[in-house]
């Protein structure tokens, strides 16, 4: 594989500085087109909670100035003399990952995500030694192994957030079997990775109850996202009309909280999977674990060809994210109101300043 050292390319792109929790504009230098390379023009990027915690350095591995964003799409405008997969203008996204080391088991399973070398789309350690930056941005070079195709029928800026959202909850729900009707999927959290899952969820014919803190969701959750049930988390007695009525349960909150409550709703042998990221631990009482043989697990974004298939599902189904396009005039308002959970339920950047593509 060839490793290109040379940044040349100007590029425009929008980076925190320090932790003061704000982007600004931001010229760097990207490496020219290698030969397993494909140059992306960037038209959105959406806005993940991690890209938060990322800026403020929530967990303590920032890598100032940082450019966010693994939730890109955009269009091919060169491809490098090895790749035969994509050409010139085809509409394609780039995830979470920009490498890693391609000969592990993992990575010879197509699950690149869980190499012990894998590198971040922005804040990693590149092949060439570089940090990378990510799609606040206006170009962007990625690796051939590393960048999917976007159906035809999905818009690019409501696609962007599967991405990051899409594929962090499809990848277990495939792992665990939720995929299949006559499921029952409980969802925690009505946010930018919940309401995706729920979308997946009644597309393969699954009953869904959204558990949520917030009363005010249950109109959203029954009548724009189709839900079949709503439970108040912190309502004792709904919580209890439900107990172990579900088989599998998906937790998106990335706030501490406690997981007995949560438990109690599996029925015996049900699944519990973890995949946002809160900055303090979870608590995890044993009984409900011991007294109902449930598995809690944890699942984190999937591996290329698990990211391609899920795009190509959404395809099918015409599942997209829900999105607030905002101007990159307004990345730090759009950031502020995030931190809030301002959002519903997702936010996208119009890098390239289109109106629709």
């Amino acid at each position: 594989m060839e490793v290109t050292p040379n940044h040349t390319q100007t590029v425009t792109g929008w980076a925190a500085m320090n932790e003061s929790g704000k982007v600004e504009p931001f010229i760097f230098k990207r490496r020219e087109n290698g030969v397993d390379d494909v140059t992306i023009k960037v038209q959105y990027c959406g806005m993940c909670h991690t890209d938060l915690h990322f800026i403020q350095n929530d967990w303590g591995i920032t890598m100032y100035p940082l450019v966010p964003g693994h939730e890109i799409t955009g269009v091919v405008t060169k491809v490098g003399t090895n790749v035969s997969g994509f050409k010139v203008g085809d509409r394609v996204g780039v995830g979470c990952i920009s490498a890693s080391c391609l000969d592990c088991e993992h990575c010879r399973r197509s699950e690149e995500n869980y190499c012990d070398k894998v590198t971040l789309t922005y804040n990693g350690i590149f092949w060439d030694g570089s940090v990378t930056y990510g799609g606040y941005s206006n170009m962007l070079v990625a690796n051939k192994r590393f960048v999917v195709r976007i159906p035809h029928n999905l818009p690019l800026d409501a696609a962007a957030p599967l991405l990051c959202a899409g594929i962090t909850v499809y990848s277990p729900m495939k792992q665990h079997g939720m995929l299949k009707s006559g499921g029952s999927l409980g969802v925690v959290g009505l946010g930018g990775l919940g309401h995706v899952a729920v979308k997946f969820a009644k597309a393969f014919g699954l009953r869904v109850t959204v558990i949520s803190t917030s009363p005010a969701k249950e109109r959203e959750a029954r009548e724009r996202l189709k839900a079949d049930d709503f439970i108040v988390s912190t309502n004792q007695k709904q919580m209890q009309a439900m107990t172990r009525s579900l088989d599998y349960i998906i937790d998106t909150v990335s706030a501490k909280h406690s997981l007995g409550p949560i438990l109690e709703l599996l029925k015996v042998n049900g699944k519990l999977v973890l995949v946002a990221a809160p900055d303090q631990p979870v608590e995890l009482p044993s009984f409900p674990l011991i007294f109902g043989k449930r598995t809690v697990s944890g699942s984190m974004t999937g591996g290329l060809k698990e990211t391609q298939e899920m795009l190509d599902v959404c395809g099918e189904h015409n599942i997209t994210c829900d999105i607030e396009l905002v101007s990159t005039d307004r990345i730090n308002e759009a950031l502020a109101r995030l931190a809030r959970n301002d959002v519903r339920y997702r936010f996208v950047i119009n890098i390239g300043g289109n109106s629709k593509l």
